[in-house]
């Protein structure tokens, strides 16, 4: 179908990694592979990148707990996993979902059309010989992928050479995965050379990046904000964004903590952390169609300077010199073509690494500008990309409740060991008599002071007092909404005393219900709020 501008309409697709893999094969592959996109930047996407599980990716210094972490998360060992305090982990281990325990060597890995590994064979036999993949039944693995790797080196130990280039390995895994993980040792906070690099090389993956601050109940309160502040200052001169990145602290591993004060910090913290992890498989189909936008918009900015440079070389003499002429000013037609196509500054690769890599190229084989190749792309962005984002809210609104399940996760749940059991609008879930009783003769000596009528308090007669807590109006007319069980516009002494109680959790720092809990419904009032619609 055409419209009458002449252009197709955008394509119709069953699902979204179809639409993303058909979208790709017919108008962005051409691009890339016209303009070297993927000799310079990232290989070429393979059917199994658009259709694997989302992916975590764990990066830290050795013996920080990256390790540990995975089976705190699994609950279960997993094949080839090593635990200890010098280096032991010296493999890229890509734990996956498998019905039997085994483990499969990177060469082998990089072959299998259905892992998402094929194009790591460009690293060579020197990190196929420290890949491999853990396979294992875990209900944890059933939602998502994770990948530990080595643990970065420090002082004399980062010089000897690794036989492959780690920093270019971890930033291919990046562009592929969902989440990046950096974990820090509380009491051992120091950022080698070689993580420097590292964070560095995940540059453009911000969004997708995490911290844990791990370790951090063997140090004392007083100790874990200092150790803080020092990680935030040191990442901030590193990562070099005015954001500040997300920092999750806790002890990762399910031992005792050795200094319990910040029991409830770091159980907050875990929670946090645990409910970014699981909204993975949900957002994984927005987080492929974001990176192949991100994908897109580095394309063209390649053929741009690709056939820019090509438009500047003679035909004849002098090729070398202008060849070095043009690379030592390649901010210059950076600039340019900023100006020129009005693309973003953040839009274009690293200047040293682009100019590096020239250096090996022959600009006399680079092909000219191609509009029909730019233009296909240009339509994939402003047309077919809005029709998939249509499909992905689809997709997310048919799976609601996709999140990952199992191991650590679901201690976490349900039950008294669920996150804030037993606290805020939750405290008196499990007791036989009603909460608000307990305090309920303080509160009747407030109410007999508002001259009741008929054993009630009028609106106004309540505001008075409830405003004497300084919330704002908007929290207040909620407690009322809440505490006005059977709606008739007053407060008996029950519901005078419930919005008290609920006024306390709200100053101790604790959210109110969307609908009153049935453990905080007055005993005379119980049955009357079973139809009740949710307080918005």
């Amino acid at each position: 179908m055409f419209r009458k501008n002449g252009k197709k309409d955008p394509e119709l697709f069953q699902n979204v990694s179809e639409g993303l893999r058909k979208l790709y094969r017919t108008k962005l592959f051409p691009l890339e592979d016209t303009y070297r996109f993927h000799d310079f930047h990232s290989p070429a996407l393979e059917d199994a990148d658009f259709d694997n599980k989302p992916m975590v990716l764990l990066v830290g210094q050795y013996s920080t707990g990256k390790t540990t972490f995975i089976r705190h998360l699994m609950e279960q060992d997993f094949p080839g996993m090593r635990i200890g305090p010098e280096p032991t982990t010296d493999s890229f281990i890509a734990v996956m979902h498998g019905e039997q325990d085994g483990v499969i060597p990177g060469n082998a890995l990089v072959v299998d059309p259905k892992k998402p590994f094929r194009k790591l064979n460009a690293f060579g036999n020197a990190f196929l010989n420290r890949f491999m993949c853990a396979q294992m039944p875990n209900a944890v693995l059933e939602s998502i992928s994770i990948i530990d790797t080595p643990g970065i080196l420090s002082g004399e130990k980062q010089r000897i050479s690794r036989g492959y280039d780690f920093a270019a390995v971890l930033e291919w895994f990046a562009e592929r995965v969902d989440r990046i993980i950096l974990l820090f040792d509380a009491h051992k906070l120091d950022i080698s050379d070689e993580f420097s690099e590292v964070i560095r090389a995940l540059k453009n993956h911000e969004d997708k990046m995490r911290v844990v601050l791990n370790k951090a109940d063997q140090i004392s309160t007083q100790q874990l904000m200092r150790v803080y502040g020092a990680l935030m200052w040191s990442l901030g001169k590193i990562i070099n964004t005015p954001e500040v990145v997300r920092v999750y602290i806790g002890s990762f591993w399910a031992q005792p903590l050795l200094v319990p004060d910040n029991r409830k910090l770091f159980e907050a913290e875990e929670q946090d952390l645990f409910l970014d992890i699981q909204s993975l498989p949900r957002n994984a189909a927005l987080r492929k169609l974001n990176d192949l936008i991100k994908r897109a918009r580095l394309a063209k900015v390649q053929a741009y300077i690709i056939s820019s440079l090509k438009k500047e070389m003679p035909a004849m003499f002098g090729k070398d010199g202008k060849k070095k002429e043009l690379i030592a000013n390649l901010s210059e037609i950076y600039h340019r073509i900023e100006k020129e196509h009005q693309i973003s500054p953040g839009d274009f690769p690293n200047l040293a690494k682009m100019q590096e890599l020239l250096n090996g190229q022959d600009f006399t084989k680079f092909p000219v500008l191609r509009p029909k190749l730019l233009e296909a792309v240009e339509d994939m962005l402003a047309n077919d990309i809005a029709k998939l984002m249509i499909l992905v809210r689809q997709e997310e609104a048919d799976m609601p409740s996709q999140k990952v399940k199992g191991g650590a996760f679901e201690g976490t749940m349900n039950g008294p060991f669920g996150h804030g059991y037993g606290e805020g609008a939750s405290e008196g879930i499990d007791e036989m008599e009603w909460v608000v009783g307990r305090d309920k003769p303080t509160y009747d000596e407030i109410f007999y002071t508002l001259s009741p009528i008929n054993g009630k308090v009028s609106g106004a007669a309540a505001k008075k007092e409830m405003v004497k807590s300084k919330l704002p109006n908007t929290v207040l007319g909620k407690i009322w909404k809440l505490a006005d069980v059977d709606k008739d516009g007053f407060l008996d002494d029950e519901e005078f005393a419930l919005a008290n109680h609920l006024i306390k959790v709200k100053l101790e720092g604790h959210e109110l219900p969307g609908k009153l809990p049935e453990h905080l419904v007055p005993p005379s009032k119980r049955g009357l709020v079973d139809d009740e619609e949710e307080v918005a």
